[in-house]
């Protein structure tokens, strides 16, 4: 049966349909490590003890709890770019659910659930950046008494005091393992295609 043009499908109803469970998937774990990182950020930065420049060791010379402010990227990369930093993890918490659920990527599970850890990274980092944790820079400091716009990192990780990781968040962490789904989920999609190509 033949179909004219008034029939097919088009705008948002020709693009490929995505279980509404996607929604569920994507936000819940947004929120969730979102909700993570800035309720142990919290506490954190709530302990006077820490905020005393005191580490609490978790195990003694490798895994601790230490307090730093990051004006950088992740891990501390890119040192004094704060406003950059915040517009380009703006237009990334527009843009991603934008893609998945306007442009239905969200059809596929694993780069639905790869992207909510992702954003889950994005906003935590984000609300730091714009200040909202209302941290004030300390006594001794250049600008003492002027507000933080800076991400709040407390994970001490080392191997000894030679070898020292940049403090990091669970923010941070999110945006690992999303862009670690995102690498094995694209070497997953090559792996198929060349399989089919192959057949």
């Amino acid at each position: 049966m033949r179909m004219d043009a008034s029939q097919l499908p088009s705008g948002r109803d020709a693009l490929p349909y995505f279980p509404r469970s996607r929604y569920a998937v994507f936000f819940g774990l947004a929120i969730a490590g979102c909700t993570a990182d800035l309720l142990t950020k919290h506490w954190c930065f709530s302990t006077p003890a820490l905020r005393a420049g005191n580490i609490c060791w978790l195990w003694t010379g490798h895994v601790g709890i230490q307090l730093s402010l990051n004006e950088g990227a992740l891990f501390g990369m890119g040192q004094g770019n704060v406003r950059l930093f915040a517009a380009f993890a703006f237009l990334a918490a527009i843009g991603i659910p934008v893609w998945l659920f306007l442009f239905r990527a969200a059809r596929d599970g694993w780069l639905t659930a790869a992207l909510g850890c992702v954003m889950a990274g994005v906003l935590g980092n984000l609300h730091d950046r714009l200040g909202l944790h209302h941290e004030i820079w300390p006594e001794g400091s250049p600008r003492a008494g002027q507000p933080v716009y800076a991400v709040r990192d407390w994970v001490l990780w080392q191997l000894n005091d030679q070898w020292v990781w940049p403090n990091f968040n669970i923010a941070d962490s999110l945006l690992v393992i999303g862009a670690c789904l995102l690498f094995l989920h694209a070497v997953a999609c090559k792996r198929g295609q060349d399989s089919f190509s192959q057949n």
